[in-house]
């Protein structure tokens, strides 16, 4: 079944024209390809033509992705994958309506991200050693990721002419490929130049390598940072992207604006920097607590 649903041509023309046309990275047209591949099997189990569905048999599929336990945010997603293959069906002409047009998306449950505190993330930032080639690397990318909020597929598809040395700022490639300029802070531009000079004989164009002169990978990066988790005795939640959440924070909580860090973060929607609006709040009211003669 999931054979016949790969050479479907809906759904490749559907995938071609969200990385071509709409400029989708790959990982987020696979994510589209996950959404759309699981509605279909399910559509296919109940004998119901894709182009065919009611808003009934889409309010089904919904009700049956609650009881498997999925979360709101989850469901949403999915539900806008299908919504999107319909505006897509619809714009080819194919289809006459949209089936997910009177959809209406579960409310989403109120999500705080792990998060760090300064002292957690100059512990983490301390503990490679600076004779360790590898831990060298591993410095540079950490304070890299910690001075500029950067996601980490952004950080481990960084290029070389993507550093404005003079400048200190880096170019950053983020969701559907929209750049922005980052700068960077005077810890990270020491710990980049350091690596850099190790790896000086390589004509790799990508930044941060891995042991065998290649890109090295979100999942490899990762294995490094729990290495480094569990020398220092963190919380096991963290993970490279909590770095990002712990910059937005660490912003906010010493007086920086929302706006500009959202700019910073590359969110195209101000709602979702939001978030962390209520994490800072929450430090501040800590500190009320511990320091105010009447907390």
């Amino acid at each position: 079944m999931i054979e016949d649903i790969k050479k479907d041509h809906l759904i490749r023309s559907f995938l071609d024209y969200l990385y071509i046309e709409k400029g989708l990275s790959k990982n987020t047209v696979s994510s589209y390809k996950i959404d759309i591949t699981s509605y279909i099997v399910w559509l296919n189990e109940k004998n119901i033509d894709k182009l065919e569905v009611s808003t009934l048999d889409l309010n089904n599929y919904i009700s049956n992705l609650f009881n498997k336990g999925l979360k709101s945010s989850s469901i949403n997603r999915k539900i806008s994958s299908i919504r999107h293959f319909y505006l897509f069906l619809l714009k080819k002409k194919i289809i006459k309506n949209s089936p997910a047009e009177e959809v209406t998306t579960p409310k989403q449950e109120k999500y705080l991200p792990t998060s760090m505190s300064e002292n957690e993330v100059e512990c983490l930032l301390r503990s490679p050693k600076s004779c360790s080639k590898i831990e060298r690397r591993d410095k540079a990318m950490i304070e890299i990721l910690y001075a500029t909020g950067m996601r980490i597929s952004e950080l481990v598809n960084l290029k070389l002419t993507d550093i404005d040395f003079n400048r200190s700022v880096l170019k950053v490639f983020g969701k559907g490929s929209k750049e922005r300029l980052v700068p960077y802070g005077e810890k990270a531009t020491e710990a980049l130049s350091i690596y850099l000079k190790d790896r000086k004989n390589s004509d790799c164009k990508d930044v941060f390598l891995s042991n065998r002169g290649s890109k090295i990978t979100r999942g490899a990066f990762w294995q490094r940072i729990k290495i480094y988790i569990k020398r220092e005795n963190l919380k096991s939640s963290i993970s490279p992207h909590t770095l990002r959440h712990a910059f937005a924070t660490h912003l906010l909580n010493r007086g920086a604006d929302l706006r500009s860090v959202q700019i910073l973060l590359g969110h195209s929607d101000l709602s979702t920097t939001q978030i962390y609006t209520h994490i800072a709040k929450k430090r501040l009211g800590e500190i009320l607590k511990k320091h105010h003669p009447r907390g």
